[in-house]
């Protein structure tokens, strides 16, 4: 993933461990109301903490594990990648940044950060300016030109 990618992560996780303690107090709070198992907001808070808990456990798995990669050579297409292409049987061009699965997560589409594990991803990973490519998707197949490759695009 790229830095940005990670840094997103790391974020995600200090918004979480932010909010945390006003789930717990919730819950408490909610616990106090009287029988539980008749207690809609017990129920309601018990389930938004434990909802909390899992993406705090997610985030720090992916954390963990997170291989935060470096700017990538600007001959061939790697993460982090910026990559022009056009579109052969259209003529349509456009750009896209090549990422990993949580930074394409967290994107906006507008922003056009696609997974490296993609269909689109994996046909470009690896190829340099002035190939064609065929890209495999599930319902579709098409050719594609890479026109411009550009480097340190994280975010």
């Amino acid at each position: 993933m790229t830095k940005h990618g990670y840094q997103q992560i790391q974020d995600e996780i200090k918004t979480l461990e932010k909010n945390r303690p006003g789930k717990i107090q919730a819950l408490h709070d909610a616990a106090a109301l009287g029988d539980r198992s008749e207690n809609a907001e017990y129920s309601t808070s018990k389930r938004e903490l434990h909802q909390l808990e899992n993406r705090l456990r997610y985030f720090r798995k992916q954390e963990q594990y997170a291989e935060v990669v470096s700017n990538p050579k600007s001959d061939q297409v790697g993460i982090g990648s910026k990559v022009k292409v056009k579109f052969l049987e259209d003529g349509d061009s456009d750009s896209f940044i090549i990422v990993g699965k949580q930074e394409a997560e967290f994107s906006k589409l507008e922003e056009n950060k696609i997974f490296y594990d993609s269909p689109l991803g994996k046909s470009l990973l690896h190829h340099q300016v002035g190939e064609t490519i065929s890209v495999k998707a599930p319902e579709v197949n098409y050719k594609l030109k890479i026109l411009e490759i550009s480097t340190g695009h994280g975010k």
